[in-house]
């Protein structure tokens, strides 16, 4: 009797049938951990006080206590995703109103691509930056990253994956490329946050400073972090571009070009008036509704409402029959189901993690290890801990609620501004956000690009590596200045 060794257990189909878990399985997986962490983390909360700046409930610094236990079970553990689909907790919108979004921006996807204008205009931009399709990449991801660092784009950049990714294998990229150019854009435009509501402004409000204060270190870390982002996605997109054997999604490669260029011929479509019409009605679709969450205070009800509007409005452009309309659109819709069910999945961590009673008391352990340490000791234990909070609460308004109103006046004492805290908060945040399995935004967008959860962690970490080791060295500096 022989003994294989590795390599050629390998090559013989020792690991040929193995597969990485889907990614319900992976929130599932995390769901039952959380839980089980309930029954051994101590029960604690913080007593909460109004802050009417805020318009929101806050701890109160040195008021943590014990409370009773409330360990969570089996039918807890099932009831969790349920209740993560209407769950409030982290101060962001529920993920009902997220999953009809998605199904919603599913549906008007379907419409428009049934009308052939989607593929019709994919075909001009590609015959017009022929030789220069990488220029896409940095464009795009400048664009996205001022979304995030002026109002913390996230869940509203999720139907802009459906639109990218066709357009990136045209040029003879990946959905790895499109889902990068996307969640890293927006990922580092969050990171280096400057004006951003949901992360800056409310993290400065509890902390008791103007939002100002750093600003100039933050665009900092903003430029040179998506200079440092693109150059990563870049030299993928070169190296995928050579060979295509090198995406770390080929064995996909069939089932993708079947999916998202499976309408294109082998004529080129004719772009006709009424196509070019159809593509502006689309353009300006994405400019009101960025228009609607920056300025006008809109949410997921009214731009849910708006794509409807355009739904309506495509069709009657187009000329679909009754039957074509509601059928495309339903179609559209159910391509995005299972994004829609993985957001409520995500969310129901949090539940089971509040439900415990277990957020204060990581919270207050936190609060006590950066206790007394030297300035630039403090910065870069404090950017950790925020590391460790944001994979439990991924909305990044939450976190700033949770936890400036404890950490922020903890700076006072080791001699580092608070505005430096903050920096750290929203540095912290930015980086776990691009690949924390509890983010609706990273799980749904991945699924729309039909990237595995596993091989994105896998191939973005060298980058997150390279990230964090900057964000320490820059925190480091404004301690020490």
């Amino acid at each position: 009797m022989t003994t294989q060794t590795l390599p050629e257990a390998k090559k013989n189909g020792f690991f040929a049938n193995f597969k990485f878990p889907s990614a319900y399985t992976i929130l599932f997986a995390l769901i039952a951990l959380v839980a089980l962490m309930t029954w051994i983390i101590p029960a604690g909360q913080y007593n909460r006080e109004m802050n009417e700046e805020l318009g929101r409930e806050v701890p109160v610094t040195g008021t943590y206590q014990a409370v009773d236990a409330n360990p969570q079970g089996v039918v807890d553990v099932l009831l969790a995703p349920i209740d993560g689909f209407y769950d409030h907790s982290s101060y962001e919108a529920a993920a009902i109103d997220v999953s009809l979004f998605i199904l919603i921006i599913g549906g008007f996807l379907g419409l428009v691509t049934k009308t052939g204008a989607i593929d019709a205009g994919i075909e001009r931009v590609t015959a017009r930056l022929q030789g220069r399709e990488e220029l896409m990449i940095p464009i795009l991801m400048a664009l996205f990253a001022a979304g995030g660092t002026v109002y913390g784009m996230a869940e509203e950049s999720l139907p802009f994956y459906a639109l990218l990714v066709p357009v990136m294998m045209a040029a003879r990229f990946d959905p790895m490329v499109a889902a990068a150019t996307i969640l890293l854009g927006a990922g580092i435009g969050v990171l280096g946050s400057t004006i951003n509501p949901f992360a800056t402004v409310i993290a400065a409000n509890a902390s008791a400073i103007p939002f100002t204060e750093g600003i100039m270190l933050r665009v900092f870390m903003l430029v040179v972090g998506w200079l440092i982002c693109v150059a990563y996605v870049m030299r993928y997109a070169r190296m995928v571009r050579q060979d295509e054997t090198k995406s770390v999604v080929y064995d996909k490669f069939e089932e993708n070009q079947a999916h998202f260029l499976g309408n294109k011929g082998t004529e080129q479509l004719e772009f006709t008036g009424t196509r070019k019409l159809i593509l502006s009605i689309f353009a300006a679709s994405f400019g009101v509704m960025i228009y609607g969450v920056a300025v006008a205070g809109w949410w997921m009800a009214e731009i849910s409402a708006m794509f409807i509007a355009a739904s309506i409005i495509v069709g009657l452009v187009s000329r679909m029959s009754e039957e074509d309309f509601t059928n495309s659109f339903i179609d559209g819709a159910r391509d995005l189901l299972g994004v829609a069910l993985i957001i409520g999945i995500a969310r129901g961590i949090v539940v089971v993690m509040d439900n415990g009673m277990i957020t204060d008391t990581i919270l207050f352990n936190a609060e006590q290890l950066i206790t007394g340490l030297s300035s630039v000791v403090f910065i870069n234990v404090m950017f950790f801990i925020e590391v460790l909070l944001s994979f439990l609460v991924p909305s990044t308004s939450g976190l700033a609620v949770l936890t400036m109103p404890i950490m922020a006046p903890l700076a006072d004492f080791a001699g580092v501004g608070r505005e430096l805290v903050i920096t750290a908060y929203q540095s912290a945040a930015g980086l776990v956000n691009l690949i924390t399995p509890t983010s609706a935004v990273v799980m749904g967008g991945l699924a729309i690009a039909r990237v595995p959860y596993v091989r994105w962690v896998k191939w973005v970490m060298p980058l997150i590596g390279i990230l964090t080791v900057f964000c320490m060295a820059v925190l480091s500096v404004g301690a020490l200045i």
